[in-house]
């Protein structure tokens, strides 16, 4: 059993960003135009949204995306990505890779010394080929690749998978890489939850420590954990049962198939079911809420969050002790715990504990224990 390392860390964040007020702005346009049609057909009137309402939901105040002015357009409302041949890097692996060489320049690796790529998302461009095959191909990487995905929990799961790979001997290293280019599938016309995600790619290299080898600064993964229990509350249909349904499989209607979910139900069962995985996952090995300098959870809501935490400690928890990258990126799936991470470890000091966990649709929740070496 080898003993394993995260020994880079790789964040990409878009460029574009879009403020509260400007998604209002496009979204209340929308529903004035909407709400034109629904008088004369006799349907029920939309309500407006607004950026209060949005702060108070979420805490999320501004979100970087890969592409803005498609978004913002009222008579399109999702992002505008240009077609690409089949032979060129398709948009995600090129939003993977992005991230992918930071990692591994963290890491001071070379392509060639990495021998598995876990391409981990909530939502990926295609079936197949796999992203990570692709990204294996113009990265250089060895070995092989293959695609996965548990929702929110994708790259917690990615890493637990790796993390056991490298412990069992069967790879020396992994880059495991999130991309998530989440704009893509929401739904921009529910006022639910056209405010919460944002684009963002992050990447992680996994691999063994050798006996007595020092890699000061590096986090060593004591252990990983995975659960899931079934949920419709967050869900997406969009697939190939999304066409075989269509009366005319040509013309696809996407209502109802974009991302939908229970916000209220999500942020109670959520809460429950993390607070107990925290406390138990700690539990196993000795250790208590209070043992941990540092948590980096899911960025997905922070009121949530806080009251996670508040069930864990018995008390409300400061930013230093957990923080919060969503107010200014918005939830970025997956990629939000690691971003979390990767912004906030410098000023640990080596013995430290740190806990990642990441939670969402399924219900899934991811989690790895680390210690600062």
């Amino acid at each position: 059993m080898h003993r394993v390392i995260i020994s880079g860390i790789g964040v990409e964040i878009p460029e574009a960003s879009i403020t509260n007020e400007e998604l209002v702005a496009s979204f209340n346009t929308w529903v004035d135009m909407e709400n034109v049609r629904r008088e004369v057909s006799g349907e029920p009137l939309l309500q407006k949204s607004d950026s209060a309402f949005i702060v108070h939901a979420s805490g999320v105040e501004t979100r970087h995306v890969i592409e803005r002015e498609g978004i913002l357009d009222p008579t399109r409302m999702a992002p505008r990505f240009p077609a690409r041949p089949d032979d060129a890097l398709s948009l995600e692996a090129e939003f993977g890779i992005a991230s992918a060489s930071k990692a591994l320049d963290h890491a001071g690796l070379k392509p060639g010394d990495i021998d598995l790529v876990i391409c981990s998302a909530s939502h990926h461009q295609r079936p197949y080929p796999a992203i990570a095959i692709e990204m294996q191909q113009a990265l250089g990487t060895r070995g092989a690749g293959f695609d996965m995905g548990l929702g929110c929990s994708s790259a917690a799961a990615a890493l637990h998978i790796a993390v056991n790979l490298v412990r069992a001997g069967a790879h020396k290293r992994v880059l495991v890489t999130t991309p998530e280019i989440i704009t893509g599938h929401l739904n921009f016309r529910d006022r639910q939850t056209h405010f919460i995600f944002g684009d963002a790619s992050v990447s992680m290299i996994v691999e063994g420590l050798a006996q007595g080898e020092k890699r000061s600064g590096r986090f060593e993964v004591l252990d990983t954990r995975a659960w899931t229990q079934m949920s419709n509350s967050i869900r997406t249909n969009l697939g190939y049962y999304t066409r075989a349904t269509q009366d005319d499989p040509y013309m696809i209607d996407l209502e109802g198939n974009l991302i939908k979910q229970i916000g209220n139900k999500v942020f109670k069962e959520v809460t429950v079911a993390g607070h107990k995985f925290i406390v138990e996952f700690l539990a196993e090995h000795g250790l208590t809420p209070q043992a941990i300098r540092r948590f980096w959870l899911h960025q997905a809501n922070a009121r949530m969050n806080a009251m996670i935490l508040k069930l864990s400690f018995g008390h409300d928890v400061d930013h230093d002790r957990a923080p919060m990258v969503l107010e200014r990126l918005g939830n970025t799936a997956a990629a939000g715990a690691i971003i979390a991470l990767s912004e906030n470890h410098a000023d640990m000091k080596a013995g430290d504990y740190g806990l990642l966990c990441a939670f969402g649709a399924g219900y899934s929740i991811g989690g790895a224990l680390l210690r600062m070496l």
